[in-house]
């Protein structure tokens, strides 16, 4: 019998975390940053995003295996299920019949994207960008963050004009957004000397697809929910319908590579104008969707290249001064035909700041397909959304504030 010990059933010190604790320690983190920032009376969201940075950049001194480098492989997923499901939301809560009756709010939509496009290409231009990679910069900046102005709006109970037309307003520059940036990708394929069936069919295929992916989808909860019905009991089924659609739309749209978001957004809109006999009950994802957004910005934070910041230099100060400056002079430029004040229209301009995360998953697309794109124009994107991630949720609380349409927790009467 051998006299010597073993110990060779116990872990490595420090034992590897695998992805459910690295998952849990996410969601923890996000948890606390989260309330410290509601106790700071700041918006959540940004408590998640500042979570996410220290772990980030506490990497290099973290024990092996407690790095968080295998969930920042996973980003993507999580991004697109988190921004499908706020895109889906921001699509089923805007009536379309709402632009027929105000004109001045589709017009201040299409002159502040308008605006906003020629103010951020041209001033790339004199930077030396490339006509393309101004336009695809230009066209990638139009989008406001959904989530941010969701989730913010959702926090402090925004309500009133300024609220519900912020929303209007990033919906169809998101869809602006979309079908600018995938025009142009044709353009990007004719000057890298693509096949002509490639720079016509493929974008086409993108919108197209996209749209037809997300009308389906509509189709079939829809038909679902009137199979189900309304009753106390169908509250339940109906929630598994609809997140079940929800989460087979975005692996659909990654199997068929299709855009995850524009499909998103085309099936909340779709189960909004099509519903006419109110079949879809008013289902709250909720807590199940609350985790989603926790783990995307922490997610997110973590990932942000505050390198990029310095790369992209000067170019990326004026790029996001021309995207402000667009935004605002469309919308302030509309405010005599508007119904509401030009102070509304100042504080609205203000809730425009935030750029869209979906900038990113933009960039990667495009750098997938034309890597020389990459270096440049990512470091600018990247740089906007770094520096916007933490101004825009700011913005977003002070314009609804400043609109006096915001409730603090404990407020009845605001």
């Amino acid at each position: 019998m051998d006299g010597n010990i073993s110990f060779a059933f116990l872990p490595a010190l420090p034992p590897a975390l695998g992805p459910a604790a690295l998952f849990g320690s996410l969601l923890l983190a996000g948890l606390f940053g989260g309330e410290l920032a509601r106790r700071l009376k700041l918006p959540r969201l940004l408590g998640w995003l500042l979570a996410g940075l220290l772990l980030g950049q506490a990497g290099p001194w973290l024990p092996p295996g407690w790095s968080l480098h295998p969930l920042l492989g996973e980003t993507r997923l999580f991004f697109d299920v988190a921004v499908g499901l706020i895109l889906f939301d921001l699509g089923r809560r805007l009536d379309l019949t709402w632009f027929k009756r105000d004109r001045s709010l589709l017009a201040a939509a299409l002159l502040e994207s308008a605006l906003a496009f020629a103010a951020m290409a041209g001033v790339l231009c004199l930077f030396g960008f490339t006509r393309v990679e101004a336009g695809l910069a230009a066209a990638i900046g139009l989008s406001t963050s959904p989530a941010v102005v969701l989730l913010v709006a959702r926090e402090f109970r925004a309500e009133g004009q300024v609220t519900e037309r912020t929303l209007a307003l990033v919906a169809i520059n998101t869809l602006l957004a979309f079908l600018t940036a995938t025009t142009l990708l044709s353009v990007a394929h004719a000057e890298n000397a693509a096949p002509w069936h490639k720079t016509l069919l493929h974008p086409l295929y993108l919108l197209l697809g996209s749209v037809l992916l997300g009308s389906l989808a509509a189709r079939l909860v829809l038909w679902g929910a009137r199979l189900l019905g309304k009753g106390p009991e169908s509250k339940f089924s109906q929630f598994i319908l609809l997140a079940g659609m929800l989460l087979a739309a975005v692996g659909l749209a990654h199997a068929f590579q299709l855009s995850v978001f524009l499909a998103l957004l085309v099936f909340g809109l779709a189960c909004r104008q099509w519903d006419s006999r109110y079949a879809l009950l008013s289902v709250d994802l909720g807590g199940a969707a609350q985790l989603f957004y926790i783990v995307l910005f922490v997610l997110t934070g973590a990932s942000l290249p505050l390198t990029a910041v310095l790369a992209a230099g000067l170019p990326v100060l004026a790029y996001l001064a021309a995207r402000s400056l667009g935004k605002a002079a469309g919308v302030m430029l509309t405010a005599p035909f508007s119904r509401i004040t030009w102070r509304q229209h100042a504080w609205l301009s203000l809730a425009l700041l935030p750029m869209s995360g979906v900038a990113i998953a933009l960039v990667h697309d495009l750098t997938s397909l034309y890597p020389q794109f990459g270096e440049r124009l990512g470091n600018l994107v990247l740089a906007a959304v770094v520096l916007l991630e933490f101004l825009g949720p700011l913005a977003v609380q002070a314009a609804f504030k400043g609109a006096g349409e915001s409730r603090p927790e404990g407020d009845e009467h605001a």
